[in-house]
């Protein structure tokens, strides 16, 4: 990667970024509450009380020059043995603090497990709709990121698509459950599905196939539904974790890489990646962050105001006659944009101040993303605003979607 792509980069800017933006400006013009800002992923509940008051406790403690002091490459001992024993404990495996690497979130994980796993010129197979960011993510790794396409009925993955992408270039796959930007999870039948074959492709391959697990999402899960630990369903798989959305501390930049003990150089993994730190600038965690998680281990923040936004905005939008998967999980939903194209969609939204993302760049048009990280009484109040966009932009297609199903606008 030279100068000239890292300029050419600038012409491809995040579109969240953008609509984020835009909601900032457009609050200093009406008062960033009555902007209903549904662009970006931002935490909107507050850490656990244990968590704020570890870090007061360590300032305060005899010893508080130490928690200012370097963390060792690898993240402190005490703490990569914690979350081993949370994760055994949670999920029955078998880690190790070998095993754990501290990162500065997922994408320091992801970061780091790209290039634990693949050399330039690998392909690395996602599954559309994903994260936009996949792609620098890959390509500056030196890799070469492969998209599925989506299954729209249900957005599990789309085997078909996949098996054509499945070549023997193909060094890893990089999933995402809950996923970023539908809220579904991939269920056991399509996780037993994707290891089967990729553990045949790996005989047919004669190398490793690697599944990297973006999973900042996974307490996220609401009631009833089932959330399968990847890692107990293949053996090559390095689990990336981040506490932003847990704990609500995404400022604070801290998760880890979890390697599977039973996968393929296990050992070495945490080893290779103090290695490929040094060739991208990577620090570990703050020491203070990293000792305060000592006390929340297992915690997470008060997460039910998720799932309560998401039966509001989800019944709303199927009254309204949008189609919707509905989430499994996060604080995201991706329905179907009332008009071809989302771009379009979204940008009518703005004059009501319904702030979307189009779907487009997370590879799958036609759809848009909502980001529910409001206060229950503020994402309320944007349902008035969402019936007088529906009503006034889309009035004839309301007028034939009540015609043909009436019952659902007693």
């Amino acid at each position: 990667m030279q100068y000239c792509d890292y300029k050419e980069m600038l012409n491809q800017k995040s579109v969240i970024r953008k609509m984020f933006q835009y909601a900032l400006e457009r609050g200093k013009e009406i008062g960033y509450n009555n902007v209903f800002d549904y662009s970006l992923g931002n935490p909107s509940v507050p850490p656990p009380k244990a968590f704020n008051d570890a870090i007061i406790r360590l300032l305060k403690s005899p010893t508080a020059v130490n928690i200012h002091q370097y963390s060792p490459n690898l993240g402190i001992t005490e703490v990569r043995e914690a979350i081993a024993q949370s994760l055994n404990r949670r999920f029955g495996m078998h880690y190790k603090t070998e095993h754990i690497f501290m990162t500065a979130g997922a994408t320091g994980a992801i970061a780091h497990a790209l290039r634990a796993v693949t050399k330039p010129g690998d392909e690395v197979i996602t599954f559309a709709p994903c994260f936009p960011e996949y792609k620098p993510y890959v390509n500056l790794s030196g890799g070469i990121l492969k998209i599925v396409e989506p299954d729209i009925t249900n957005f599990q993955i789309n085997f078909e698509s996949f098996e054509k992408l499945l070549t023997p270039n193909v060094h890893a796959i990089l999933i995402n459950s809950p996923n970023n930007p539908t809220g579904i999870i991939y269920n056991e039948t399509t996780i037993l599905k994707l290891a089967k074959i990729l553990e045949e492709k790996q005989t047919e391959f004669n190398h490793d196939i690697f599944i990297i697990s973006d999973e900042p999402y996974r307490e996220i899960t609401f009631k009833g539904i089932k959330n399968p630990y990847i890692s107990k369903y293949y053996k090559n798989t390095i689990s990336c974790y981040s506490y932003s959305k847990s704990l609500s501390i995404p400022g604070e930049r801290i998760g880890y890489l979890a390697a599977n003990p039973e996968c393929s150089n296990s050992e070495l993994i945490s080893a290779i990646c103090v290695q490929i730190s040094r060739g991208i600038g990577h620090n570990s965690p703050a020491s203070i962050i990293q000792r305060a998680l000592l006390d929340v281990i297992d915690q997470t923040a008060d997460l039910s105001v998720y799932e309560t936004n998401m039966n509001i905005l989800y019944n709303e939008f199927i009254k309204l006659g949008f189609q919707c998967v509905k989430p499994d999980g996060t604080f995201y939903m991706f329905p179907q944009s009332l008009e071809k194209d989302a771009n379009i969609f979204c940008e009518k939204a703005k004059k009501y101040d319904l702030i979307f993302v189009p779907g487009d760049s997370f590879g799958c048009k036609g759809h848009f993303r909502v980001s529910y990280c409001l206060t229950t009484e503020k994402v309320k109040r944007s349902i008035v605003n969402l019936r007088t966009f529906v009503n006034k932009e889309y009035k004839n297609l309301k007028q034939a979607q009540k015609a043909e199903n009436p019952s659902l606008y007693v």
